[in-house]
C-alpha cells in the first residue's frame, strides 16, 4: 500500500488540497485530481514541452516533476493565463493562428509567458530559444515566433 502525503497546492492563484503518492507526478495530480485539462500528456520524457507549466513563473516540464515537490511553491497552467479578457499571447495566437490542433499550445504559451515576463522586448532568435523545448508538429514555428513577437510589442516590449 502506498502512503499519501497530503499536500497544499497554489494553482493559479487558488489553494488546492490534494493527498497524492510520492511516486506521483504533478502533471498526473493537475490533470486526474484538480481537472486542470489544459496542461497536456505528450511523451512523459521532458521532450516535448506540452506538459509546461510555470513553477514560481520558472517554466517546468510537470511530466518529469513529482507533485510534493511543489508545496509552498506558485503553479500555473494554462487555465490561469487569461482573466476577464484573453492574455495578449493567446489573442496574438488566435489572430495569426499559431495554434492549429492546440495540443502544443498551452506550454507553449507558458513558455512565452515566462519569456516576456523576463524579457519583454525579445529578439526573434530570444524567442526561438526559449521555445526550443517546445514541439509543435502542425504550423512549422513561424506562426508561434510571430504571436509571440506581436504580443510582445502589443505588451509594450
Amino acid at each position: 500500500m502506498t502512503t499519501k502525503t497530503l499536500l497544499e497546492l497554489l494553482v493559479n492563484g487558488e489553494s488546492h488540497e490534494v493527498a497524492a503518492a510520492p511516486h506521483r507526478t504533478l502533471l498526473e495530480v493537475l490533470r486526474e485530481d484538480l481537472d486542470l485539462t489544459g496542461t497536456k500528456h505528450g511523451c512523459e520524457l521532458g521532450e516535448c514541452g506540452a506538459c509546461t507549466v510555470l513553477v514560481d513563473g520558472e517554466p517546468r516540464l510537470s511530466c518529469l516533476t513529482l507533485a510534493v515537490e511543489m508545496e509552498g511553491r506558485e503553479l500555473m497552467t494554462v487555465e490561469g493565463l487569461a482573466g476577464a479578457e484573453l492574455h495578449p499571447l493567446q489573442a496574438a495566437f488566435v489572430e495569426l493562428g499559431a495554434a492549429q490542433c492546440g495540443y502544443c499550445s498551452p506550454g507553449m504559451l507558458l513558455t512565452a509567458k515566462a519569456l516576456l515576463d523576463e524579457q519583454p522586448d525579445p529578439s526573434r532568435e530570444e524567442i526561438e530559444e526559449a521555445l526550443a523545448g517546445n514541439l509543435c508538429r502542425c504550423t512549422g514555428y513561424l506562426r508561434i515566433v510571430d504571436a509571440v513577437a506581436l504580443a510582445a510589442e502589443r505588451m509594450g516590449g
